[in-house]
């Protein structure tokens, strides 16, 4: 495809793209930090946890209960297994309340979708938790303006290939929006599909990855309310 008349499907990510998320990660990875405070700076403890999280994504997937679980393995290991019960317990209540957070939408998101998705099928594409994703969906408001909903376990070139063949006409007619190079961006291009990266102050150190400059249907946007006018142009 060279011309974007032929697109029929836009795939959405959902956390950092549509709403809030990673604020709240680092505001309990703070809090996580301070309460084990006698046994290192914040530097070192977040080094740990993020150790930790890379070592259990391929057991507990993404989302705040892998979280949950990787700092009190964390605590576990820089205590020397001296962790006292009640920092677990403050760490657990830490996790639950990340679970009822309530859902900030981004600026630009709603207006965005609602110019798009007449003209397109809509498909929110995410990673994480199935029961914790369809939480903070229901509380966005934006379901309606989704053809399909998809929360898989991991994002890869065969993943985007096989949700664009399913909700549309294969990834060379689909394009995928989200905040995250190595997740949203880098396999969608790989599947033939365009990527738009809308950067996210807050970025997840898993998820960094060097832009693909050089890919002909990488594109880069401010904000995600240029989104239309993008389409408009290529």
């Amino acid at each position: 495809m060279t011309a974007l008349t032929q697109l029929t499907t836009i795939g959405f990510d959902a956390d950092d793209t549509l709403w809030q998320n990673e604020q709240f990660f680092r505001l309990t990875e703070q809090r996580f930090a301070d309460l084990l405070g006698d046994y290192g700076d914040h530097e070192v403890i977040a080094r740990h946890l993020l150790e930790a999280e890379r070592r259990n994504l391929a057991l507990y997937g993404f989302g705040i209960k892998g979280f949950t679980l990787s700092m009190i393995e964390t605590a576990i290991e820089v205590t020397a297994g001296k962790v006292p019960a009640s920092v677990i317990q403050q760490i657990l209540l830490a996790g639950r309340e990340m679970l009822h957070h309530p859902i900030e939408t981004l600026p630009q998101v709603a207006e965005t979708l609602e110019r798009l998705a007449g003209r397109f099928r809509l498909v929110m594409i995410t990673k994480g938790d199935l029961f914790d994703q369809e939480r903070k969906l229901a509380q966005s408001g934006l379901g309606d303006f989704f053809h399909a909903i998809e929360i898989v376990s991991g994002k890869d070139a065969a993943t985007y290939a096989r949700l664009f063949a399913r909700h549309g006409d294969g990834p060379e007619a689909a394009m995928m929006v989200g905040n995250s190079l190595k997740s949203d961006v880098i396999p969608a291009l790989d599947a033939g599909a365009w990527g738009i990266f809308v950067p996210h102050d807050l970025t997840w150190a898993l998820e960094h990855a060097e832009e693909p400059v050089e890919a002909p249907r990488f594109r880069k946007l401010a904000s995600i309310g240029e989104l239309p006018e993008l389409i408009g142009r290529l």
